[in-house]
C-alpha cells in the first residue's frame, strides 16, 4: 500500500480489534445430592476448573470459548455441578504471532469471564444454594504460566 493510500484511510494498517458477539454455548446444571444437600448445615467447599479453546472461523474472526467448570461440595456430597462454556467471536486483525497469541489466550478469556461468572452465579441461585460470586481471575498471569510450561516441556525434548 501506498504511503498515500495509507495517509487516506489510517486505519488500514492499524491493528483492529472488536468482540462482535457473545454467547452462551453451553451449559448445564447438576444436584446430585437432591433435596439432601438442603437438609444439612451448609459449609461448602467450592473448586473451580477453567479451559479456553480457540478456533479460527474466517482469515479475521476467531471464536474463542472460556468453560467454567464449578462443583460445590457439602462434606463428603456434591451438592451442585455447573458446567457454562461462555463464547465469544473477536475481529482481530493486524495482530499477529505471539501477540495474537496472548490476545486469544488472556485477553478475549478476561472480557468473556465476567458474563461465565454471572451464569454460574444465577445457576446456583436459581437451584437454590446460596449465591456464589468467583474472584476476579487474572489470565495474563495464567498464561505466562501456560507459556512457560510450554517452554520448559519443549525444552526437556530437546
Amino acid at each position: 500500500m501506498s504511503d498515500d493510500a495509507q495517509a487516506a484511510n489510517p486505519q488500514a494498517s492499524q491493528p483492529q480489534f472488536a468482540l462482535q458477539r457473545i454467547f452462551i454455548k453451553d451449559a448445564s446444571l447438576e444436584t446430585p445430592a437432591g433435596a439432601k444437600a438442603f437438609t444439612q448445615p451448609w459449609q461448602p467447599e467450592i473448586s473451580l476448573e477453567m479451559n479456553t479453546r480457540t478456533k479460527s472461523l474466517d482469515e479475521n474472526h476467531y471464536e474463542v470459548v472460556l468453560t467454567l467448570t464449578v462443583t460445590g461440595k457439602n462434606g463428603a456430597e456434591t451438592a451442585f455441578l455447573v458446567e457454562v462454556q461462555q463464547a465469544g467471536i473477536f475481529l482481530i486483525v493486524g495482530i499477529e504471532g505471539p501477540e495474537l497469541h496472548h490476545t486469544l489466550g488472556a485477553f478475549c478469556p478476561n472480557l468473556l469471564f465476567p458474563y461465565a461468572r454471572e451464569a454460574v452465579d444465577s445457576f446456583v441461585t436459581r437451584a437454590s444454594f446460596p449465591p456464589l460470586m468467583l474472584a476476579p481471575v487474572n489470565f495474563d498471569a495464567l498464561y505466562a504460566q501456560q507459556v512457560k510450561q510450554q517452554q520448559a516441556a519443549g525444552e526437556e525434548t530437546h
